[in-house]
């Protein structure tokens, strides 16, 4: 599959490039149109010789494969195997947890340096007394 995209991707990039030189190539319309109107040297509207010539026709052509190859693109492009997920479907996979290991370095030897450990069972410093029991009144 992958030989079919380079060959269509390389047939699209020919054709792009053959259609720039084409195009760079051909006499403007533009020009014979001032021509046509009193400046002389073309007989019609078009020039004298028509309206499509080899270079117009070479110049479609080449614009219909590039359209082809870039529908070819696209259409490739879009295929996904039908064993593919959503990201979120294979996140449920976890890989073992790695316990870094310990710091022996200067700079781990520095108090308030270390990573907080986490709490054994029991309350953690964070936590928050409970509340006492409202005194009462003596009369």
């Amino acid at each position: 599959m992958n030989i079919v995209l380079n060959l269509v991707l390389a047939v699209q990039i020919l054709s792009a490039l053959g259609m720039i030189g084409l195009i760079l190539i051909q006499h403007g319309k533009g020009a014979d149109m001032g021509a046509a109107f009193g400046s002389g040297g073309s007989g019609s509207l078009f020039g004298a010789s028509g309206s499509a010539n080899f270079l117009s026709r070479t110049t479609a052509v080449l614009a219909a494969v590039f359209f082809v190859c870039t529908l070819a693109l696209a259409y490739f492009g879009n295929l996904r195997p039908a064993d593919s997920g959503s990201v979120l479907d294979r996140a449920g996979v976890a890989s073992p947890a790695v316990v870094p290991p310990a710091d022996t370095s200067p700079a781990g030897q520095i108090p308030g340096n270390t990573p907080a450990k986490p709490a054994a069972s029991g309350a953690t410093d964070n936590s928050v007394p409970a509340p006492s029991a409202p005194a009462t009144p003596k009369p």
